[in-house]
Formats: structure tokens, sequence, C-alpha cells
């Protein structure tokens, strides 16, 4: 079970879709919806819901936190989980708010935007996962037309062992715990509340249905592509685009924050294979032209800049001093823009 923090409220939310663990927070006003990203749950909002003067919703996506370890059909990319946020939302009477989504809920948030529009104010997309996949180039177009290099298969495998075994020592670099010094955060940060962020990353369920998910062989380098089951596939640009959220006709205004040290996305992340082959830590890389490291951020600007050019708002803003998790590592400035984004389009 997760562990609460005092005025932090757990309950459990049962739609037609799962059994979804929810956390709240009291205040007045407009709520605010946060979206986990992969590899953690809600926990790791708990400071800021109890920073925030409004109501907030933190829901566990499936396979995460205390919710249901439902599998993940990739072929639909993110919309299992944006189908099941709705859900939820829809349960809890919720509609119409102010939504927040980190990572890899950067994306389901996207997705929303694009499903049920009706849920959302406004959105607030920290280090989110790039909207047309992983696998692809600044235009979107894959690199190879399998993703190659994507997918579960992926994923560092002793890693997912530790995940698997609840490991929460610093013994090794794919230990969660090193993973979360490392990645997670700007080299430096520390905090109170290190184990229960452990405690949040371990609570990812494991398997070829949840974290990472299956992958096939693949003819080019680095020898596999993307599956169709698990969490990793749903991010491969083989499933994922979201960039039909420049045509909205009702576009929120979005605020984009992510840390200048973001490890995991970056526009030459160590979590992107063409950049693993490129610096000559797998190899056979076969160059520039065939397998570029993805510019991440810079899609997210391009596509960013398409919803602005058609009617759309949005800023990007930069923690010069955070990594991957720019609420936790400077969290007052964090919840001052937040709020003022939220009160600017409430």
């Amino acid at each position: 079970m997760t562990t609460l923090l005092e005025g932090i409220e757990q309950q459990v939310v049962r739609t037609d879709r799962l059994r979804a663990s929810v956390l709240r927070h009291g205040g007045a006003g407009r709520p605010v919806v946060l979206v986990h990203g992969n590899v953690s749950s809600s926990s790791f909002f708990q400071p800021l819901m109890l920073a925030l003067p409004r109501p907030t919703v933190a829901i566990d996506l499936r396979g995460y936190g205390d919710s249901e370890a439902l599998p993940v059909d990739a072929t639909r990319g993110l919309r299992d989980f944006a189908d099941d946020v709705a859900s939820v939302l829809d349960a809890m009477g919720v509609a119409d708010a102010h939504v927040l989504g980190w990572s890899m809920g950067g994306g389901v948030v996207m997705q929303l935007m694009l499903d049920r529009p009706d849920l959302i104010r406004s959105v607030t997309l920290m280090a989110p996962v790039p909207p047309q996949g992983f696998g692809t180039r600044l235009d979107g177009t894959l690199c190879t037309p399998d993703g190659a290099g994507t997918g579960g298969l992926a994923a560092n495998p002793d890693f997912i062992a530790r995940l698997a075994a609840g490991d929460t020592t610093d013994d090794e670099p794919t230990s969660p715990r090193s993973v979360f010094r490392s990645s997670y955060v700007a080299p430096g940060f520390s905090d109170e509340h290190e184990d229960l962020w452990v405690e949040s990353m371990l609570s990812t369920r494991t398997g070829e249905g949840n974290q990472p998910g299956d992958g096939t062989a693949s003819d080019a380098w680095p020898g596999f592509a993307a599956g169709a089951r698990g969490v990793l596939n749903t991010m491969s640009g083989v499933h994922l685009d979201l960039t039909g959220i420049v045509d909205l006709e009702r576009k929120p205004a979005i605020l984009w924050i992510r840390g200048a040290h973001d490890a995991i996305v970056s526009d030459e992340s160590f979590f992107d294979l063409n950049t693993l082959g490129k610096h000559g830590i797998v190899p056979g890389w076969p160059g520039e032209e065939a397998a570029p490291p993805q510019p991440m951020v810079s899609q997210t600007r391009a596509v960013l800049d398409a919803y602005a050019a058609k009617g759309g708002w949005y800023q990007e803003v930069v923690f010069e001093h955070a990594g991957h998790s720019p609420h936790l590592e400077d969290p007052e400035r964090f919840r001052q823009l937040l709020l003022a984004h939220v009160t600017a389009n409430d």
C-alpha cells in the first residue's frame, strides 16, 4: 500500500474499465488532475498536492501504485491509459479540470485532449514524451518502418529484474534508487522523501503486458523492434502519434515545463538506443543518417509551435538546475508557475 503524507487521502474508484487507486487533497476551486509517468505512481505528486490551495486528484495508472494490474494494449498507443483516466474522472464527476501530465503522463494528457476535450480546461506538460513517439525524426517520420530500437526489448533487463524483486538498495547503477538519483533528478539533488520515491517506482508491475512489454526481431540495427503489448511499446512511433492536437477546434492553453538536465527526455538522451549507439555504448550503430539520436525536446517544440500557429497557446519554461522532476527539484517555483497558469485559465 502507498505510504501517505499527512493530509493526503486515498480512495478506490471502480469503473467499467478498472479498479483505480486515487489520491486526493482538498481545497477550493476548479480541481487539478495529476497524471504520473512510467516507473512511478501518483505518490510522486504528494508534496505538490499538499502545496496547492485547490482540490487535487492524482490517479494511479493501470499497473502502477495501488491500481489494478491490467495488461496494456500497445497498439492503441497511450489510449488504454487515457481511457482509464477518463473513466475514473467520469465516475468521480470531475470535468473541465486543469490537467497535468508528467513524462509518459504528458502523452496520456495529450491523448485525453484528442479523445475527451470536455475533461480539460488547461494543460500542463512536464517533461512529456515526444508527441510522435520514440524512434522518430524531428518531422515525426519513423527511422525504420518497424520502430527498430524501441519498445519492450529496449529496457535494461537488470533494472526490470530489480523492479520485480523490490530492490531498495543503491548497490548497482541499475538499482531503482540509483536510477532515481542519476536520471529522475539533476546531480546533487536529495530530499527527505527518497524512500517514498523508490517505493513508488517499485509499485510498477513487470511483465510482457505491463513494464516493459514485448518485442519483435528486426533486420535493422540493433536487431529488435516494437511489440504490441506493454508499456514501452505504447510510446513507440509505430503506435503513437499525438499531433492531432494541432487541429483541435478547442485548444486549451499549454504550460510546458522541463529541466535543463533531464537525462530521460532530451535531444540526445541516454535512454535512446540511437544515442547509446552514437556514443559507442551499444555496438554496430549504422550512423547518423540511418539511426539519429531522437530530438525529443525539439519535436515537442515543433508540434507545439504548430499548435500555436493554428490558434493555440503555449509557454515553454526551462528549470535550469532541474532534471526530469522539476516539481520535486524546485517545488516552490513549480507551484507558483502552475497556480498562475491555472488561475489565468479558470
